[in-house]
């Protein structure tokens, strides 16, 4: 199957390059970077043989989904790089949306980088930054996982496919899509940090938590340190996850965020029970 990048997003100096199979187009996207290339370039694979999620984590990558990474060349300072997770969640629920025309609240955004289709998880990203010489340029991978055909068995909550929506649809619409919602929310973000200097991170975060599953619900977050039970208040200036429990307010910067509807019978999911 052959792949195309939008129109829009190529006259915006984007490029693609499309496999067949590979290891992980992260891999290959920082790859890119350390041979030179400038970025703003999209990888996409038909397969993955080495897929990886958050903190190193084996992601499944069978044929009919969308893996895809995008490599940008310093967009940013470092301390700001974060905040690209979050541009690029506002582009993934975006580009969703256009194609399957499922909005808010239906189609929500987990904290940190999950994107969720009727409380179960249909995309994730991955965001990745790698200084290329000490002094040198800061390269930032991107990379989406969405399922278009095919879903995990056997995940923490259920997961679930944009084929339960619209059977027809293939990776190739999907990319055409995040191309394109990427290009103009990464561009708007790009304006917004330079006229807003004091809060640059303060349009994303409003239009991140417009879109957010959980905000002041009681949530548990599972971290190395063990579990931690509150409200989920909001984002910090920062992408810091707010939690107000009885030790009082508290910044999570990472963690597995889980809240009553994705705590549900997974099995009885599997066999069909969705809330549509």
């Amino acid at each position: 199957m052959i792949v195309h990048l939008s129109p829009e997003t190529e006259a915006a100096g984007y490029r693609l390059l499309s496999l067949e199979a590979t290891g992980s187009t992260n891999d290959d996207a920082l790859q890119a970077a350390r041979a030179g290339d400038p970025g703003q370039l999209w990888i996409t694979a038909a397969e993955q043989l080495a897929g990886r999620g958050r903190h190193g984590r084996q992601w499944s990558s069978p044929p009919g989904n969308l893996y895809a990474s995008l490599l940008l060349i310093d967009p940013c300072e470092m301390p700001s790089a974060p905040q690209l997770g979050f541009v690029a969640g506002l582009a993934l629920h975006e580009a969703v949306e256009a194609v399957t025309g499922i909005g808010t609240p239906r189609l929500s955004l987990k904290w940190p980088n999950d994107l969720l289709l009727d409380g179960a998880k249909v995309s994730g990203l991955l965001l990745e930054g790698h200084r290329l010489q000490p002094n040198g340029p800061l390269a930032i991978v991107i990379g989406f996982g969405v399922n278009v055909a095919f879903a995990p068995t056997g995940t923490p909550y259920p997961a679930t496919t944009l084929q339960t929506l619209r059977p027809e649809l293939d990776r190739g619409e999907v990319l055409r899509a995040l191309s394109s919602a990427f290009a103009r929310t990464f561009s708007a973000w790009r304006t917004s940090s330079r006229m807003n200097a004091s809060d640059p991170f303060g349009a994303i975060r409003r239009l991140w938590l417009e879109r957010a599953a959980g905000v002041g619900r009681e949530v548990t977050l599972r971290l190395p340190s063990g579990e931690k039970k509150g409200t989920f208040e909001g984002l910090d200036r920062f992408g810091r996850l707010q939690l107000k429990s009885l030790d009082g307010l508290e910044l999570i910067d990472a963690g597995d965020l889980y809240f009553p509807n994705l705590l549900h019978d997974i099995a009885k999911h599997e066999a069909g029970s969705k809330r549509f």
